[in-house]
Formats: C-alpha cells, sequence, structure tokens
C-alpha cells in the first residue's frame, strides 16, 4: 500500500508517495484533495491474482553456447 503525505515547501505544498515527491501544488487543499482521490482511486482496485499456470519446466530447451 501506497503511503501519501504532503509537505509545505516555499509557497507550495508538495504531495509525496512513498517518501518521493510526486506533484507540487499551490495549496494545502488541492494537496489534501489528490491525496484522498488516489487513495480511494487504489482502494477501488480489485486484488489482482497470479493464476499458476507456468509451467515448472521451461518451453524450450537452453542452447548450449558453442566454444571456439
Amino acid at each position: 500500500m501506497t503511503s501519501y503525505s504532503m509537505i509545505k515547501v516555499g509557497n507550495g505544498y508538495v504531495v509525496q508517495a512513498n517518501d518521493k515527491c510526486i506533484l507540487k501544488v499551490g495549496s494545502r487543499r488541492r494537496a489534501a484533495q489528490l491525496i484522498s482521490e488516489a487513495t480511494d482511486l487504489l482502494n477501488a482496485l480489485a486484488p489482482v491474482v497470479s493464476p499458476d499456470i507456468a509451467a515448472d519446466e521451461p518451453s524450450l530447451p537452453r542452447e548450449v553456447p558453442e566454444l571456439s
């Protein structure tokens, strides 16, 4: 899960995701709104389950390199 936060920088605010700066906006209200929308979108996503369809053996045999 991504952790969102905002920090004040000069006259604006920087929105961070997992301590990585991703967006600078002019108002605290807009930064909070963006964080709320991003959280809602991530929570709305259905969890992705990877199927166990990968074969245990590779489909093609590995080629042996020629030594010269």
